[in-house]
Order: structure tokens, then sequence, then C-alpha cells
């Protein structure tokens, strides 16, 4: 019988960040079950200047998408060369990450002129970000989509209000295993010049004002009063100006106590700094998923939350993590001293973790999700 052929359409390496990272272990995880997957692949996304680095060379026989394809989202003149590559491969149904509003209008003229079916791996329904013409994007997503896979509960509920007649597959975001050697956790400090002794905060991902990376700083006067020796190390890509930060540090007088570390962090740095965390915190002011999660359920690290979104649904309170009471920075303060309880329980936490793990698995997913992109490229 011949496989399902899916045209997956989405941004793939060289470019950066995690629905990349996620979009190659969907792709090979879906080729593994035996389906046909060609990779559309997004060749920029955004302008240089608004990318912040998001984008590195390659060497050609890493590029993910073909030269004659070149599909740039901003630059509506390459949508119809991608259109035209893809009626070529004669896909039986496309599968489109979609996180944010801007890719809307592509993938209605790409649904418009190909007649092909489909399915919208949703991310996000919104942005982040909210933009005044989120609900327009909105209104064309249900124009086009014949059915949604979303990555948590909070997104399935969402999109089943919004579009009651589209059907939706409800999932989770799979884990996600570290690459490559993991150094030891006193070669991972001693590289970062941390005592081996001292707890180890990390935050870790782009900055964004959604994450609330100034809700763990203004949590830190109050964490210090429990564990004096505490260090909050930041590593990520900010996307707004640093100073914000760097002055409310000074203003909080916490300076010795928070290393940043500026920049897009590449696999082997993250190893780093994952081996040498003991938590990993997340005091996000909104979100669905996080791909952070999953990454330090990957490295044995418990994760400390903000009640929004689909992060409680990834945390077992008290085993795998802790879920914050609030998004004060009083409520956050709270939540790591129950991690510091919590120290001397670390290898019941351990397995915790290794179980959660064995239930997000890549294959699972996989499964899951190529049954139901049968049903749908079938459906009449």
């Amino acid at each position: 019988m011949k496989p399902l052929r899916i045209a997956f359409v989405t941004p793939l390496y060289p470019l950066k960040g995690g629905i990349v990272r996620f979009s190659g272990l969907l792709r090979d995880a879906l080729a593994d079950r035996g389906y046909d997957v060609i990779p559309v692949a997004f060749k920029a996304l955004y302008p240089q200047f608004l990318s912040k680095g998001a984008v590195e060379s390659a060497h050609a026989a890493d590029t993910a998408f073909p030269d004659k394809v070149g599909l740039v989202l901003y630059n509506p003149f390459t949508w119809f060369r991608a259109i035209q590559h893809i009626k070529l491969l004669k896909p039986d149904i496309l599968l489109v990450a979609y996180w944010t509003g801007f890719l809307a209008p592509f993938y209605y003229v790409l649904a418009r002129l190909t007649g092909i079916k489909i399915v919208v791996l949703l991310h996000n329904l919104s942005s982040h970000e909210s933009f005044f013409f989120d609900p327009f994007m909105r209104r064309l997503l249900s124009s086009f989509a014949n059915g949604f896979v979303t990555l948590s509960n909070a997104v399935f509920q969402d999109v089943s209000a919004a579009m009651p007649d589209i059907p939706v597959l409800q999932l989770f975001h799979p884990r996600y295993e570290p690459e490559g050697e993991i150094p030891s956790v006193r070669d991972a400090r001693g590289a970062l010049n941390l005592d081996e002794t001292c707890p180890v905060l990390l935050f870790y991902g782009y900055v964004r004002h959604y994450k609330g990376l100034d809700i763990i700083l203004r949590a830190m006067p109050a964490i210090l009063k429990r564990e004096p020796k505490v260090k909050l190390v930041i590593a990520g890509q900010f996307f707004e100006d640093p100073g914000v930060y760097m002055r409310l540090v000074e203003q909080l007088g916490i300076g010795g106590n928070v290393d940043l570390y500026q920049g897009y962090v590449s696999s082997e740095r993250s190893a780093l700094f994952f081996a040498a965390a003991d938590v990993v915190v997340l005091p996000y002011r909104s979100a669905t998923q996080s791909g952070v999660v999953q990454l330090a359920y990957g490295y044995d690290l418990p994760v400390i939350v903000t009640p929004v979104g689909a992060l409680p649904e990834m945390v077992r309170h008290g085993e795998t993590g802790w879920v914050a009471r609030d998004l004060s920075p009083e409520g956050f303060a709270l939540a790591v001293g129950s991690f510091f309880d919590s120290r001397n329980n670390l290898t019941s936490m351990r397995s915790a973790i290794a179980a959660l793990r064995q239930e997000y698995s890549w294959e699972v997913f996989a499964a899951v999700a190529g049954r139901f992109l049968e049903v749908e490229a079938s459906r009449r």
C-alpha cells in the first residue's frame, strides 16, 4: 500500500529555535512510522533586522530547503514558487506549522492555489505578543484549515471553542533528549565559574516580555533570604533591551547572585547550563506549552512554573516540579522555597521525571498524529 505523502511546511535547520527543533524531530518520527514526509522549509521568516540572529549559515548538505524554492515568509513573491513546487510533489495532505498570525496569509494562499487539504500543527492559536490583526488572522485560519493538531489541552480548548466545526486532535509536547555528551556537574560548574555547593536556578531560552524574567529577578531578594548562596543563571537571546533587566538587577542589589549569558545558545552550550543547574525556572506571564520544560526533563531536572496556559499540565506538582500560586514575585519565591525543602528527595523526583518522559514519546505522537492525517486526507 502506498504510504501517505505529507508535505510538511515548517521552519527547519539552519533556522534556529524551539519550533525548528520540534519540526525536525517530528519529521523524523513520521518518517520512522513509514510516512513519505517531504519537508518544505522556510529559508527565512522575518527580515534580518527583526530576526535577532535567528538564522545561521549551514553547509549545503545540511540545508533542508532546495534552492529553487527559497520560501521566505515576508516575501510573497517566493510563496508562488514554493506553491508550484508543492503542486509538483503531489502530496496527499499538507501539514503546516502555525504559531503566529503572520503565517495565516501564506497558508490561505497555499490552500486556495493547491486545493490540497491542510492540517495545522498549532503551537499557539494567537501570538504571545498580541497584535491588533490577531482576530482577522484567526478568521483567516478558520477559512482554510481542515484539521488541527494541538500540543496542549489549553490550546485544544481555545481552538475547539473558536472553530467548533473543524476536527481537532489534542496531543502533547514530546520530550527532548540531550544532544551529545552531558558534562558532569563539577565540569559544568567549573566551566561557568560556579560554586559546586550553591543552588543554581536556570532561566533558559529567548527573553521576551511574556517569559517573565523580571518576575524571577524581583523574587530573588526573598529567595536570597532563604538561601544566600543561590545563583540565578540566565542563558538566552534577548528580543528586547537587556539593559532594562541589568538596571533591575542593580536596583535590587542582586548582581552578585545573577550570571547573564546573552546570545543564542548552541546545543553544546545548552548541555553545560543544564548540567550545572539544580532546577529550571519558567516565570512566564503566558504560555501554551514549553519545549524548555521537556528539555529540563531530558536532563532529569525539575521545573518551577507559573499557573498559566498548559504549563501546569506539564508538571506533577511536588513530584516533577512546582507550580507557583500566582504570577507575583512573592508567589514564585514561595515555589522556589518548596524546591529547597524537597532537595533531599531528588531520587524520587528523578524517577517521577523519568516516568513522565516515557509518556511524552515522539513515537506515540507520530503514531497518533499520523492516523489523524490519514483520516483527514481520506475525508471527502
